[in-house]
């Protein structure tokens, strides 16, 4: 069985905004209504958080146009600008601790995360953008005739930003940095479960000297304050990264206007481990592909393919992984996993989980809610899955992994292949030929061999199918928040 870490007396990070940040002040939802966060390893309330809703997108959008054509954010330097990202990444790292232990408290992952993935990955993003505010250039195109013509790369406007609950401030760096650096204007609206960092970071932008209204936040619910934002005529954006259901709500109320769409949404990544792999390298990567973030990632390698031959082998080195793991208080630097981010998400793989015993997987590890409080499940294992099972097909988005037996590698192609997802995948083996094939063959945005999890912001992030539109990070997260002008000018 997983174990539980020992609880300890550990000082809370202090909650120090909760309203609106709406053209660089700090204001309650205009209606006067807040909701409740709440910490989902103790089901305790941590704040009350301002309400947003249309009229508060509205004075947001405002502010956020204002700063984009009239304020000195329409000026500035490029250069000017960079300088001011590299500012807000310096103090996110003067306030490291702080900002870590305020996402533990508001979406449970364990403080080791945070720390070593969650904030460095965030700062490193703002940074690389940092250095790419003064390369946005056109170029010069020679034409027939005795004209001149030239491209410029403008910013698109104001951008609508809706974040998800699992990385909140990795997401808002993913968002916030290519804008920025393209000259955007944005207006951020958080996930309610997870608000507290995103208005922290939008105070250190402050901090940093980003001109008021440049950055707006509005927290609240995706019926009210996010579609506002994306019905409103004064965004010229939409980022969203989410589930495909919302993104297809987003796109029809999107089409009034025409707005400019990405979105970064999920997955149920084919994980394939073939036995001529190095088998220890493989099981570590494998659970941590699902395990990490309580399970509760985009590209999570959910479905794990293992050719027959080491099967048996394989799964056991996964299950003594699962019965040795370390559950309980996530500011614990102990713990390896904390509880799933709220009650909602806890019943969904509690559900998912009766489903996959009834449809005949065999549960090898898991299965149980574990503790008293806080919305903890044990780190689940199946075994015997076949892909017409739902645990297969559907993504759960959390501690649950279905493993699956194959027998070559042209069976594997379209079993990996079979499903509307496209987001990620990942190929164990120690013949290169054969991994570059199936990196050729399957379908997902991005494939990793002998490794998984691998990001860093240069590298492109985002889906095929069901799995996105648009990439995130790198040079190409750039081109959702640029326009491009063509300028001709009579020679004669």
């Amino acid at each position: 069985m997983a174990t539980a870490t020992k609880p300890e007396k550990k000082s809370q990070p202090k909650v120090k905004h909760t309203e609106c940040f709406i053209g660089g002040k700090w204001v309650p939802a205009a209606s006067g209504k807040a909701f409740e966060t709440i910490n989902p390893a103790t089901e305790e309330v941590i704040a009350q958080v301002a309400e947003g809703d249309a009229e508060d997108v509205d004075a947001a959008v405002a502010a956020a146009r204002d700063a984009l054509e009239n304020g000195p954010w329409s000026t500035m330097d490029a250069r000017d600008r960079g300088r001011l990202i590299y500012k807000l990444a310096d103090l996110m790292e003067e306030e490291l601790d702080d900002l870590a232990a305020l996402e533990t408290l508001d979406n449970g992952k364990p403080i080791r995360d945070a720390k070593a993935a969650d904030l460095p990955l965030a700062i490193d993003c703002l940074r690389y953008y940092a250095g790419f505010a003064d390369k946005i250039h056109g170029q010069t195109i020679p034409v027939r005739g005795n004209y001149f013509t030239y491209t410029r790369r403008e910013p698109v406007g104001v951008a609508g930003q809706i974040i998800p609950w699992n990385f909140p401030i990795l997401m808002v760096c993913w968002k916030w940095a290519p804008a920025l650096a393209a000259g955007c204007t944005v207006v951020m609206k958080p996930a309610e479960q997870t608000p507290l960092s995103c208005l922290r970071l939008a105070r250190l932008a402050q901090k940093a000297g980003i001109p008021d209204g440049v950055i707006n936040v509005v927290p609240g619910y995706g019926p009210t304050a996010g579609a506002a934002i994306v019905k409103h005529p004064g965004v010229d954006k939409i980022a969203f990264t989410g589930e495909y259901r919302t993104a297809q709500i987003i796109m029809r109320d999107a089409s009034q206007t025409l707005k400019r769409l990405t979105f970064e949404l999920g997955g149920k990544s084919p994980n394939i481990v073939f036995a001529d792999a190095d088998l220890d390298a493989a099981a570590a990567g494998s659970h941590f592909g699902l395990y990490f973030n309580q399970g509760q990632c985009c590209c999570a390698g959910s479905r794990l393919f293992v050719e027959e031959k080491v099967y048996d082998k394989f799964v056991d080195k996964l299950v003594g992984m699962n019965k040795s793991r370390k559950l309980g208080d996530p500011f614990d630097p102990a713990t390896e996993q904390g509880p799933q981010v709220d009650k909602a998400q806890f019943d969904k793989i509690m559900h998912y989980i009766g489903v996959g015993k009834q449809e005949g997987a065999q549960c090898l590890t898991g299965g149980n809610r574990f503790g008293q409080r806080g919305y903890y499940i044990e780190p689940t294992l199946f075994g015997d899955v076949k892909d017409e099972m739902s645990i297969a097909k559907d993504e759960i988005f959390g501690p649950v992994l279905s493993v699956l037996k194959f027998k070559d590698v042209h069976e594997i192609i379209d079993r990996a292949n079979n499903t509307y997802y496209g987001l990620a995948a990942a190929v164990w083996t120690r013949d290169v030929s054969k991994a570059h094939h199936l990196a050729a063959k399957i379908k997902a945005g991005t494939v990793w061999i002998n490794c998984y999890d691998v990001f860093d912001a240069g590298a492109p992030f985002g889906g095929f199918k069901m799995s996105g539109m648009g990439r995130e990070l790198g040079e190409r997260g750039l081109e959702a928040y640029t326009e491009t002008k063509t300028v001709t000018l009579s020679l004669g």
